[in-house]
């Protein structure tokens, strides 16, 4: 088998993986996230037509009566359509859309569904949001630092940090909408990538105990070219899925699987360079995964 040297670009990949986290928070910073009605609160309504409702001519009805910042999205079926109306929109504006619609439209319409957000929901909901993701970011720390060793939970830790960060630049940059299925997307990110880095780390820890007079960077090394199959073929059959949804799933979901596919290109990169290279610059070596032997334990297996 031949050896790919991974971390003799690590330098190089730490440089880019830097550039892009900075570039992140900057845009993080500056113009923060376009949040979508979950958390900015506002008005939801469900509408039922008699016939295919064409979305185009309801977006050219709602842009003409002035209704800024509508989204019109298929709902279930090709009659079920789903409007949403930023904040500053009552429920008796609803109710006055919904004639507005029926006088665009020669069939019936019927209005199913109107919810209203308020922004108190919607700070609880983004304060909730990012208090689970720490959450999940401190678990997976505990665990990784119970399973093999601190420094690679600090390895972890940072790479999916560095995921999370760039995914959310992605969106922060493009000005596409956050919504809650954005953070369910994050959240699943976080275990994609972590599946990922466990992977790799767990043929590491096997190595270093197994190859002898070897350097810590020719054992990442080797760890990482025999994970490359499985860690490309999980990822590209992956992304097969996600590109079908977001091609083909409709606006319901297409933020979802936007996140998703940002996020495993990402995780797969930072399993190989981001973890891999933490362990480096923490220096891990053999010692850090010997396993302790108990006293005795020679003397009696040395014993008839």
């Amino acid at each position: 088998m031949k050896v790919i040297n991974f971390m003799g670009w690590r330098k190089l990949a730490a440089l880019f993986s830097v550039t892009l986290v900075l570039g992140s928070l900057v845009s993080l910073f500056t113009q923060q996230l376009n949040w979508g009605l979950d958390f900015t609160g506002g008005t939801l309504l469900e509408v039922h037509y008699s016939e295919t409702a064409d979305l185009s001519d309801i977006r050219s009805t709602l842009s003409a009566e002035e209704y800024r910042g509508a989204t019109v999205v298929s709902f279930g079926s090709d009659r079920d359509v789903l409007i949403r109306l930023p904040h500053g929109y009552s429920d008796s504006e609803g109710v006055v859309l919904l004639g507005k619609l029926q006088d665009a439209f020669e069939g019936e319409v019927e209005l199913r569904r109107i919810e209203f957000v308020g922004p108190q929901v919607g700070d609880e909901l983004r304060e909730q949001g990012g208090l689970a993701m720490l959450l999940a970011l401190g678990l997976v720390m505990l665990y990784i630092a119970f399973r093999f060793q601190l420094k690679f939970a600090v390895g972890a830790v940072v790479a999916l940090i560095h995921d999370v960060i760039i995914t959310l630049g992605f969106f922060s940059v493009t000005r596409m909408e956050f919504d809650l299925t954005v953070l369910a997307a994050l959240l699943a990110v976080i275990g994609y990538s972590l599946n990922d880095t466990i992977v790799v780390f767990d043929r590491i820890r096997e190595n270093f105990r197994r190859v002898r007079r070897t350097e810590p960077v020719e054992v990442i090394n080797i760890s990482l070219t025999e994970t490359l199959d499985r860690t490309l073929v999980t990822s590209l059959t992956t992304l097969l899925v996600l590109v079908c949804l977001a091609v083909w799933g409709g606006e319901m979901i297409n933020g979802f699987a936007i996140a998703l596919i940002v996020g495993i290109c990402i995780g797969t990169y930072s399993s190989i360079y981001v973890a891999a290279n933490v362990l480096m610059l923490l220096n891990v070596s053999k010692e850090d995964l010997m396993i302790p032997v108990k006293e005795g334990v020679e003397q009696d297996d040395l014993s008839p």
